[in-house]
């Protein structure tokens, strides 16, 4: 190839740059604007349903058009201003300029839209959607950290919308205030540090008595560094982590003896420990409140025998428990395994087992929990849902499932499997409000046979 020709591959194409005057006709799952310029449809960052607005691209192929609204000529009753100051450009929340209601009637809708759509199932009742708070709610969170020499300091947050540069701010109203409310302070520590190019990330872990950040290094901290972090722990009444390696190899920095977080489910008398890095819900308060309409839907008597797939830390298996004559617990980690047991141990319950098993493998077939019958079981799988395992489902003749999901176009799947398939009833379905803000979809959804 020539280089002409290679200098014409490389260029990359020129963004129209005059605004773009469209109707936002309708919302994407992601809470993006739809409009249609020359009969192609353009995804808008930041227009609602209904508005006129003015947008600029922000990318455009021959099979993509995106963009980003610049003025709002005609605005929606659903728009509100939103809080954070830099909303326009972190993608930590996509949403803060939509009202809250809005918010969960776009997700009910999601959540309905799949189910009919690729499950062709239609649930009996819609649930309430369960709410809580919406600013300051999140407890679990990874920061990106990068030091940037033209502004003489490392920032600390959320990358930049469609960008891996991390965003400049002083706040973040959706974390938890003891971290989200500091990160000027968080930014200017790290600026300070002997090796402030070679932290990458801190990991944020709020338990109920004590908030833990994970600082991860690349290289070996000074003392000086060790000094400064702690200093800042104390000032801000925090407990600092240090994690070279993997991140199970973490090295408490201060306190020197860090007792575990730990979060109590207080309905259940339920107390879970757990590590920084380990897998919890980011909403304690919906948590709580999750738990407890997922052992409503389960209608637990004292004689049941049930079964929690990915049962992680116990945040179910535990409570559920208290109102059964046994739970046996699956979960494809088995530090997460090793770990439920203990918290079985220190809630003193006896009538609960956890296992090992990659619930994605062909193996399980071998283990004998799955050769069981079980009168109730609760899935809770990750964003890729629980297809491998419904197979065995059908052959325990459960009588009631509740299905935890994060993602509703593989709960609706996994339900139409269930339904059209399995013989199931879909009787509830609705949503519950894990991350305001935001387009992601928790969802709970209860099956009959």
């Amino acid at each position: 190839m020539n280089q002409p020709a290679q200098r014409r591959r490389r260029r990359k194409k020129r963004l129209p740059e005059d605004p773009v005057e469209v109707t936002i006709e309708s919302l994407s799952d992601e809470g993006r604007g739809i409009a249609h310029v020359d009969d192609r449809a353009v995804f808008i960052d930041q227009a609602l349903e209904g508005e006129r607005v003015a947008f600029k691209y922000t990318r455009l192929t021959s099979k993509i058009a995106e963009g980003r609204a610049c003025e709002v000529l005609e605005a929606s009753a659903d728009r509100v201003e939103p809080k954070c100051g830099v909303f326009h450009l972190c993608g930590g929340c996509s949403l803060q300029h939509m009202q809250s209601d809005a918010q969960i009637r776009m997700k009910q809708g999601t959540l309905l839209k799949h189910l009919e759509h690729i499950g062709q199932v239609t649930p009996q009742h819609v649930i309430a959607p369960l709410t809580g708070p919406v600013w300051g709610y999140r407890g679990k969170a990874r920061l990106g950290v990068r030091y940037v020499a033209k502004k003489e300091k490392a920032l600390v947050g959320f990358r930049e919308r469609g960008s891996s540069f991390i965003t400049d701010t002083e706040r973040c109203e959706i974390l938890h205030p003891a971290v989200g409310g500091i990160i000027q302070a968080l930014s200017e520590c790290v600026s300070g540090l002997e090796a402030n190019r070679q932290i990458p990330q801190i990991e944020v872990a709020v338990g109920d008595d004590q908030t833990v950040l994970v600082f991860r290094h690349l290289v070996e901290l000074s003392s000086h560094d060790r000094e400064q972090l702690t200093v800042f722990a104390k000032q801000h009444g925090l407990s600092i982590v240090l994690q070279a390696g993997s991140p199970d190899e973490l090295e408490p920095l201060w306190p020197e003896t860090i007792a575990p977080l730990f979060y109590v489910l207080d309905e259940f008398d339920i107390r879970i420990e757990f590590q920084p890095n380990d897998f919890t819900q980011v909403n304690s308060e919906i948590n709580q409140n999750m738990v407890r309409r997922a052992l409503d839907f389960l209608q637990l008597e004292n004689d049941d025998d049930v079964l929690d797939l990915f049962s992680g830390l116990g945040n179910f298996t535990l409570p559920i428990s208290r109102y059964c004559g046994h739970v046996t617990g699956v979960e494809g980690s088995l530090a997460m395994v090793n770990k439920a047991r203990a918290n079985a141990e220190l809630n003193n319950i006896t009538n609960a087992e956890f296992h090992y098993a990659d619930l994605y493998s062909a193996e399980v077939k071998d283990t004998q929990w799955v050769k069981r019958q079980y009168n109730k079981i609760l899935l809770d799988p990750p964003r890729s849902g629980a297809a491998g395992i419904l197979d065995y489902i059908k052959k325990m003749k459960t009588e009631r499932i509740v299905y935890v999901s994060c993602h509703p176009a593989t709960l609706a799947r996994d339900a139409g499997v269930l339904v059209n398939e399995l013989g199931y009833k879909l009787t509830h379905a609705g949503v519950m409000d894990m991350f305001p803000h935001t387009a992601h979809v928790e969802s709970i959804a209860v099956f009959e046979r």
